[in-house]
């Protein structure tokens, strides 16, 4: 999947990604924050990320920003869907140096879109830990509505954390309201 939105390119990732990918994910606090991400990340971990064969079902692409002129692209995130037990899920990070910027919910909603009218899902899953409250901003920004509190596994981690889980159903309606 590629998709460009108004400041980012969603796209694949490739092997020579690799050393961007390490060094914008290996920060402990993007880490923890996440389900799938280990901690300390290393740039083997990148490497076999890379490698993983693309699922078009289950799209996942690196969030580049935009260069100012003169200046290169920067991968500042991911952003994905998920296979959650036959469900879809939603997931993304940024590197500290993108957050609050709204790049996360630029990215999302790009995905989102792609969900809809590429995959023709109905609904998304989605949640975040929580202690990161700033991850259910922006979801309900994308007009997703909570569903419960369960406990999560994170990698990161080294086990479960409380997290709040969401939904949105992709439907005409609802896509409106979260833009």
């Amino acid at each position: 999947m590629f998709a460009r939105t108004a400041r980012l390119m969603l796209r694949p990732g490739w092997p020579e990604d690799a050393p961007a990918l390490a060094a914008a994910i290996a920060h402990e606090q993007v880490a923890r924050m996440t389900a799938r991400v280990p901690w300390p990340y290393q740039l083997s971990d990148a490497e076999a990320f890379l490698a993983q064969p693309a699922d078009p079902r289950h799209p996942v692409c690196l969030i580049i920003a935009h260069p100012v002129p003169g200046e290169s692209p920067e991968l500042v995130g991911s952003v994905g869907l998920y296979d959650a037990d036959g469900a879809h899920e939603l997931g993304y990070w940024l590197t500290p140096s993108a957050w609050g910027q709204g790049y996360a919910t630029e990215a999302a909603r790009a995905m989102l879109a792609h969900a809809r009218h590429g995959l023709a899902l109905g609904r998304v899953q989605a949640g975040h830990f929580s202690d990161n409250p700033a991850s259910g901003r922006v979801l309900r920004k994308l007009g997703f509505l909570p569903t419960g509190e369960v406990a999560y596994p994170s990698l990161a981690r080294g086990g479960v954390a409380p997290a709040q889980r969401y939904e949105v159903h992709l439907t005409q309606d609802a896509m409106l309201a979260a833009a």
